[in-house]
């Protein structure tokens, strides 16, 4: 008997951890403005670690990039990286059994793809369609029963949970694109994820400057954060009951997005 090829074999592996995540028990920490942080001394080296790196790089690196590149390029680039991310969302979809989603999103996808060249222009918005879901594997985990975790910070990417971080994991195989483009091809994705990446570090700078450098304890609210926005995103926190980590009424408006995934 042939072995399994290998995307098989990584649609076997889905399954298996979708299975699993539907046999776990609810996480009541999900509906609660608690953070179970078992792992708090490793987390803050890792926040002391990514502080270093984004003062020492990701600050001034997205600062020249923001600078050099005009903004409708800028723009083009962060649409192209969005499209191309659109795939795995429909995989995503499909696996938390939302086809309407599935549709959607897939929709989108061959309209900017074709009309939109690649994605670098947006006729699917202009269209009217749907805006896409921007779902993932950890919100599938979650679907299906898996339960937040601990609370971790990963380095260079961040904030995250246990389950979350599987989520990651998992995604870097969730889009088909992986499957089809060949080098260099396909490479465009990463370089045009990083580049949105520093797009969004300049765009939401003052917020995430005033996160990590002016609060008395940057870890903690930056978990605060994280934490509320997720909980919020997958529907585990009433909206009566959000809670702004600053409690400010005055700032709550500078605070909208600069954790959200």
């Amino acid at each position: 008997m042939k072995l399994l090829s290998k995307p098989v074999s990584r649609v076997a592996a889905l399954v298996g951890l979708i299975l699993l995540a539907a046999c776990a028990k609810p996480d009541p920490a999900q509906t609660t403005q608690e953070a179970f942080d078992p792992y708090e001394g490793q987390n803050r080296e890792v926040h002391q670690f990514n502080r270093r790196l984004d003062r020492a790089l990701v600050r001034p690196l997205a600062k020249g990039y923001t600078s050099v590149v005009p903004d409708d390029i800028e723009n083009a680039v962060v649409r192209f990286a969005v499209n191309l991310s659109l795939p795995s969302d429909v995989v995503n979809n499909v696996l938390q059994l939302n086809m309407r989603g599935a549709i959607e999103d897939a929709a989108r996808f061959v309209v900017n793809t074709t009309v939109g060249l690649g994605g670098f222009f947006d006729p699917a918005s202009e269209m009217g369609m749907a805006a896409g879901t921007n779902t993932d594997f950890g919100e599938t985990l979650h679907v299906w029963g898996g339960r937040e975790g601990a609370y971790v910070e990963l380095p260079i990417l961040g904030p995250s949970t246990e389950r979350d971080t599987w989520g990651m994991a998992v995604d870097l195989f969730t889009n088909p694109l992986t499957y089809i483009l060949d080098p260099p091809e396909s490479f465009a994705g990463t370089a045009a994820g990083v580049s949105a990446g520093l797009s969004k570090r300049e765009k939401f700078g003052d917020t995430i400057d005033s996160i990590l450098y002016e609060s008395a304890d940057s870890y903690a609210q930056s978990r605060s954060l994280y934490l509320q926005n997720r909980r919020f995103e997958l529907g585990g926190t009433a909206g009566n009951t959000y809670v702004d980590p600053y409690d400010a009424p005055a700032t709550s408006g500078s605070l909208e997005d600069p954790y959200d995934q």
